[in-house]
């Protein structure tokens, strides 16, 4: 999340930051059990609700998905790829962990929100898609079979 905001604009990186206080806020949730009488830190319905809204407000601005997206674009939107792919490991992580003890619902919540408003940002800073590397279903086959 660091690196993503060293090339974010402003506006967004102040959202980065935010977020790099609530994956703290996660990580002092997940390492203490949901039953713990010594529990204070946990992710909040309102964290998750945050990033909805983020992930709204942007969408508003972006055209419908036309094929899917590769990383890449700028420079930024590819770390914020690299970011969303971590976020959804985290995610598996941590539903792997729900399986064995009990934790916060909501911190699945915020992880899969987290990796979709990554995304959204991608979109937004590739100048609102215009510069999105799409995915050009049998490329390469394509490529070989004129050859």
């Amino acid at each position: 999340m660091g690196v993503c905001i060293l090339y974010c604009p402003k506006d967004h990186a102040e959202d980065l930051r935010r977020i790099q206080h609530d994956l703290f806020d996660l990580g002092g949730d997940l390492c203490m059990p949901e039953q713990s009488q010594k529990k204070k830190l946990k992710i909040l319905s309102s964290q998750v609700t945050w990033l909805e809204k983020e992930i709204d407000e942007q969408n508003k601005s972006l055209p419908p998905l036309s094929s899917f997206i590769l990383p890449g674009g700028t420079s930024v939107s590819s770390y914020l790829h690299l970011a969303r792919t971590v976020a959804r490991r985290a995610e598996r992580s941590v539903i792997a962990l729900s399986q064995e003890t009990k934790i916060n619902e909501e911190a699945i919540m915020y992880l899969n929100r987290l990796s979709d408003y990554l995304f959204v940002l991608c979109r937004t800073l590739n100048n609102k898609s215009v510069d999105d590397v799409l995915w050009i279903p049998g490329k390469n086959q394509m490529e070989v079979s004129k050859k």
